[in-house]
């Protein structure tokens, strides 16, 4: 391997079969450094190494000793294989099982001294190991104090996976080419390593993949973490110095036409709505560019608050653009400033692919994301509102404002994914925070249930007495089609086996429509719909089949996930979610969402399936009265791996795992202002300033 280097892509390293690249680009993986910085999500404790003797049943453990014999055979009922081989360590033998893995035999064979680590249980020949790891020993390891080896003994590391590619042979991968970390210069100053006490990165790679104890293991993750962390807080930290170069407009704090905005509304502010206004009017009265994230749950009323902040810059003459991530929310936007500000005089513009036109001659326009930074000229570009994308920054937005009087706009972010504080002062350590954390007086909470099968029936009953009280409903479904390679959807796997018995979509429409609500009239919308017109064949497009439900003429709408971020449905209160356990915590919270933008009562139904479990998660989905609280459950239940759907902003997974540890949070962040402060620039670090550029691009990615 002379000419490999840490930096060769995958596709050029011998040892790498070309079949299995395409898994591994799936993890991420596309070059030796890659697959040195793919992390152990957990490890296996097999440091228990005993005798055959003193083996209990339901205990881990390792033990080590010679094949007398290995054999194949199949089971009698289930046609399985079962492979059984019988290990003798000098105090007795005992079985060791493995189901559906034949190729075995031909790696362990008699007479051969092997390591194997997993769970003793008993059955009808007593006492026998169960599915263990296994590897071939020298005789010179055999029966050492360490039983550490690459797969059994001591700590294990199990790692994220994918078809085709399991722990073991990352594991094996891995350590074929760990000797390839020399060639790492690390990019932590020495000085930030031995005041918080961090490994260097050699040390770190080896303990994180192959630690001899819990102390290594923890100490490797805790310098990663520290390290991602620091990245985050100095790209944030320079990120504010750079806006403070910047001047921008210094919109009038016009505390009577706020006052007048406000008592206009047909209802009255919540709390939260009035402070964040408050926060945000503040900040673009200075000549200093904003640079704000605005988060709230489904309905708490961001659009009202961002809509005050832009009658202050209306009135004084600036532009406001107004981005949406798709054309559906545009037009909703669009529909609610246009009736909230119409009494004050100001013309709203809308800027989509199908309506270009409506952009002359008004102050505030409204788009999409790439349309409007594409095809939009502003003159006097005030305030920049952005729903859903949290990195808008400096470039973008002198690209808007490139016809402007040379200032920046103010940028205000809106977001309606909760996440709990620390993630927040990570994540967006940029962006100055107003908190949404209490939906409108007026809104009721959502009734949510869990339903099991006996209840079927019953809930289809009160689905069809809402429907006859004038309501609607969704009914939302995982999948499409069956057969083929399964949508990861949350934390789902690509398994077949996990969607065998998920819902689809056109299999539900079908059963609701003919068999369970043949009296009403029931709507299908998946993503291989077009988005408009219609198909060759005839049928409706999703813009038509949304047009018709918010008119609605379809009583019950039956559809994937593209709701997600659907429009606003006044009428609608009933919600049912199928396989409710295979979505995502964030995803079954923005369902639910959908419904409960009216005056009535509204339902939420919680479907799993048949055989699917009623988990912590699903619990935490009925009790949770808010996204805040749910994020904040979420952390609690399953660790921050998956939280709560934040993967979109590109945060390092070994990050999340230290995400709600305020005190190391708190650390990263005094060690990060101790660099900036020494050296702004960072050019007197110049391994950590090509990492942090590097990091940076592959987050963005």
């Amino acid at each position: 391997m002379a000419d490999i280097r840490i930096h060769t892509p995958i596709e050029q390293v011998p040892a790498i079969r070309k079949r299995i690249i395409p898994s591994l680009k799936r993890l991420g993986i596309k070059t030796i450094r890659d697959l040195l910085f793919h992390f152990p999500s957990r490890y296996e404790d097999f440091s228990n190494l005993k005798t055959v003797q003193t083996l209990e049943a339901g205990e881990t453990v390792t033990i080590q000793g010679y094949v007398k014999r290995v054999t194949n055979r199949r089971t009698p009922r289930k046609r399985m294989f079962l492979t059984e081989a019988v290990i003798n360590d000098g105090t007795g033998n005992i079985k060791a099982l493995w189901f559906n893995q034949p190729f075995l035999v031909r790696n362990i064979k008699s007479g051969n001294i092997v390591s194997l680590s997993g769970k003793v249980a008993w059955g009808q020949g007593g006492l026998y190991l169960q599915n263990p790891a296994y590897e071939r020993i020298h005789n010179s390891e055999f029966k050492t104090t360490s039983s550490q080896g690459t797969h059994t003994g001591g700590l294990v590391a199990m790692y994220p996976e994918t078809e085709g590619i399991s722990s073991r042979w990352l594991r094996y991968l891995i350590k074929s080419f760990l000797s390839f970390r020399k060639e790492l210069a690390d990019p932590l100053p020495s000085e930030t390593r031995k005041r918080h006490m961090l490994s260097d990165i050699y040390t770190a790679l080896q303990n994180i993949h192959f630690p001899q104890n819990t102390q290594e293991a923890e100490g490797a993750r805790r310098r990663f973490s520290f390290e991602q962390m620091l990245f985050i807080q100095l790209r944030a930290l320079k990120e504010r110095m750079r806006l403070k170069k910047f001047s921008a407009p210094a919109i009038s704090l016009n505390l009577p036409l706020l006052k007048k905005f406000v008592n206009s509304l047909p209802y009255e502010l919540t709390d939260a709505q009035r402070r964040s206004v408050w926060e945000i009017v503040q900040d673009i009265s200075k000549p200093r560019p904003m640079n704000r994230l605005l988060e709230g749950d489904v309905g708490s009323g961001k659009t009202v608050v961002a809509a005050a902040a832009s009658l202050l810059a209306i009135q004084e003459g600036y532009e406001v653009a107004f981005m949406a991530p798709t054309e559906i929310l545009a037009k909703q936007h669009y529909s609610t400033l246009e009736k909230i500000l119409h009494p004050f005089g100001v013309r709203v513009g809308l800027l989509t692919g199908s309506e270009k036109n409506k952009r002359s001659n008004t102050l505030l326009c409204v788009g999409t994301h790439a349309l409007i930074q594409k095809n939009a000229h502003f003159k006097n570009l005030g305030l920049v509102i952005v729903d859903e994308q949290h990195r808008f920054g400096v470039e973008q937005r002198a690209q808007l404002a490139k016809n402007s009087s040379g200032s920046l706009p103010h940028f205000l972010s809106m977001s309606a994914t909760p996440i709990p504080r620390t993630l927040a002062l990570t994540v967006y350590g940029d962006l100055d925070l107003s908190i949404l954390d209490e939906l409108p007086k007026n809104r009721r909470e959502i009734i949510t249930k869990i339903i099991g099968p006996g209840k079927r029936e019953e809930t289809y009953q009160f689905i069809r007495e809402g429907v006859k009280r004038g309501g609607q409903a969704f009914v939302i479904c995982p999948r499409i089609e069956v057969g083929g390679q399964g949508l990861k959807i949350g934390k789902i796997s690509q398994q077949k086996l996990l969607l065998a018995d998920t819902k689809t979509v056109k299999e539900e429409y079908k059963k609701l429509s003919e068999k369970i609500f043949p009296d009403l009239n029931v709507g299908i919308l998946h993503g291989k719909m077009p988005a408009k017109g219609g198909s060759a064949s005839g049928g409706k497009s999703k813009e038509q089949t949304m047009k018709e439900f918010k008119e609605g003429k379809i009583d019950i709408l039956v559809s994937t996930s593209v709701v997600e971020v659907g429009v606003d449905i006044p009428n609608a209160t009933i919600m049912v979610i199928e396989g409710a356990e295979k979505f995502g915590l964030a995803q079954l919270h923005q369902f639910r969402g959908r419904v409960g933008r009216g005056e009535h009562q509204s339902y939420c139904f919680l479907f799993p399936t048949e055989n699917g479990l009623v988990t912590k998660r699903l619990r935490a989905v009925v009790e949770a009265k808010n996204g805040f609280e749910l994020a904040e459950k979420d952390l609690e239940i399953r660790g921050p791996g998956d939280l709560f759907g934040i993967r979109q902003w590109g945060v390092p997974d070994v990050v999340l795992a230290d995400i709600n540890n305020a005190r190391l949070v708190r650390e990263v962040r005094v060690a990060a202002l101790e660099l900036i402060k020494k050296d702004p620039s960072l050019t007197g670090y110049p391994l950590l300033l090509e990492e942090l550029k590097r990091s940076h691009t592959l987050h963005l990615e």
